[in-house]
């Protein structure tokens, strides 16, 4: 994918204030216009400009993009990075409530994601519930399997007096329920956008990421691991201790047991009070080298003794 410079397909500064994006993208668009302009390309320019417009006119979109964009240029092969995105607030329907059929796959990486309601209904002529806001934030996997309050400071975006858009923070205390799983919300009441004429705050929905862990892997509420084992162990069967988020626990390796066999742990996942997650347990056999001739021999005396074909 290739990565998009919104600045310089307006051909604006970095740190161009509003007013300016906004003139930038009226001269443009009325420049490469499909019905006016004769220019070979005009339709995709135009598109282009409208996208670049869609994301450099929303202060939250465009401090996010601002995160890492100094450090690509245009054309650039770009894989966004995990949780690029945690910690920034986005209003209304996920990042963007724009008709976007015809932007990039750049754009619909970061931002075409529509998640929730927007808010902001009106429930009467002069009184409007304000917009609710989104926003992810990355945890520990301890966090999810405990559960826990934490405090966690997000950037909200504001444009300054010259029109430059800044970013201050938010700091919120809130509790992670036990359980928890990746991509599910909290819901913070009140803590969105404000109303207007006397209309409710909307609400913040805040989603889970997870840090990557060193030992463990999830999927859904399971608990993934691998143990490293050797030969005899999985010949002769034996009993290993094994790290789980809940602490050590010992495991019972039957005989016989070949690499890639998988164990449970029945329990030992993200559980919640309704619902029960798993830790899986990949066996991985880890086959000694023979540095001496002694150990070559007993190799050697295996190989005659065992009489064993794998790839028969």
């Amino acid at each position: 994918m290739e990565y998009k410079d919104y600045y310089d397909i307006l051909g604006v500064k970095r740190d161009a204030p509003q007013d300016e994006i906004k003139r930038a993208y009226r001269r443009l668009a009325r420049k490469y216009h499909p019905d006016i302009s004769k220019e070979q390309g005009a339709e995709a320019k135009f598109k282009d400009i409208g996208e670049a417009y869609e994301v450099l006119k929303d202060p939250e979109k465009r401090a996010a993009y601002d995160k890492f964009g100094a450090n690509w240029k245009e054309g650039q092969e770009f894989k966004p990075p995990p949780n690029w995105d945690a910690g920034f607030e986005f209003s209304g329907a996920g990042y963007t409530g724009a008709d976007t059929s015809g932007f990039s796959d750049f754009f619909e990486e970061l931002f075409g994601h529509a998640k929730f309601s927007r808010g902001g209904q009106r429930t009467s002529t002069f009184r409007m519930q304000g917009e609710n806001q989104h926003a992810k934030i990355v945890i520990r996997l301890e966090d999810a399997y405990h559960g826990s309050k934490q405090t966690v400071t997000l950037s909200r975006a504001k444009v300054d007096e010259q029109g430059r858009v800044t970013t201050v923070p938010h700091s919120l205390h809130i509790t992670i329920p036990k359980g928890i799983t990746e991509g599910q919300h909290i819901r913070l009441e009140g803590q969105g956008m404000p109303g207007i004429g006397g209309g409710p705050n909307g609400d913040l929905f805040l989603e889970i990421a997870f840090a990557e862990h060193p030992l463990f892997h999830v999927e859904g509420r399971d608990i993934n691991y691998t143990l490293p084992i050797t030969p005899w162990e999985a010949a002769l069967g034996a009993t290993v201790t094994v790290p789980t988020l809940g602490g050590n626990v010992d495991l019972k390796i039957p005989p016989g047991s070949q690499g890639g066999k998988k164990l449970r742990l029945k329990g030992r996942g993200l559980s919640s009070a309704k619902k029960k997650g798993d830790q899986y347990v990949t066996l991985r056999i880890v086959v000694p080298e023979a540095k001496t001739e002694e150990q070559k021999n007993l190799y050697r005396e295996m190989a005659e003794k065992m009489g064993i074909n794998p790839r028969k």
